[in-house]
């Protein structure tokens, strides 16, 4: 049982095809029998967890086991206490309500690489920064969630998925994950499950 992080740069598919052009992860590392474990949306960054093994895969991305991932986006405009609150508590969207997240305002990550390219700047327009941790996987979720509570998302990193993060690994960089520390993930009952 294999597990890649991979912090995933900007405008590059989660796949290791692309019919139409777009990068995808076969021009960033060859790991044949790898696939992803969820999905990051083309135009979001940070990690993307890839693995070999279908029993990792799904407890991963299966919204049964309620798997935390952390993402700090950037907002438009200045995310209010009253959107925050909101968030906290769930959004409805389309596709039913979320599951409440933990939200908190934050400065800009000092860590954070330069986005290329950058997020169009506009002098009138400020903007601010999201610590957002949900424990589903919905279709960009999170941008909706922002969108919802009228904060639209402009640049959208995943820190991390479960104990795993982006610490350390530059755009495009992976990191193999010990055994031993794939052996404890799996020991670990779902968040909510019954003992």
């Amino acid at each position: 049982m294999k597990l890649i992080l991979f912090n995933k740069p900007f405008q590059v598919l989660s796949q290791f095809t692309s019919s139409d052009g777009k990068k995808s992860l076969s021009d960033f590392l060859r790991a044949p029998g790898m696939r992803a474990a969820g999905r990051l949306d083309y135009d979001s960054e940070g990690l993307l967890l890839l693995t070999d093994s279908g029993a990792l895969q799904t407890r991963l991305a299966d919204p049964k086991w309620k798997v935390e991932k952390v993402y700090f986006a950037q907002v438009e405009g200045e995310v209010s206490d009253a959107a925050l609150d909101r968030l906290r508590k769930g959004v409805k969207l389309k596709d039913g309500i979320t599951l409440p997240a933990r939200a908190e305002r934050i400065e800009e990550p000092e860590w954070l690489w330069p986005r290329d390219p950058p997020i169009r700047f506009r002098k009138a327009i400020p903007t601010s920064w999201i610590r957002l941790a949900i424990r589903e996987g919905r279709n960009r979720q999170v941008r909706r969630m922002t969108a919802a509570v009228g904060f639209p998302t402009l640049r959208l990193v995943r820190w991390s998925v479960g104990p795993w993060t982006i610490e350390g690994l530059a755009p495009a960089q992976i990191r193999e994950v010990d055994e031993g520390e794939i052996a404890a993930f799996m020991r670990h009952k779902a968040v909510g499950s019954r003992l």
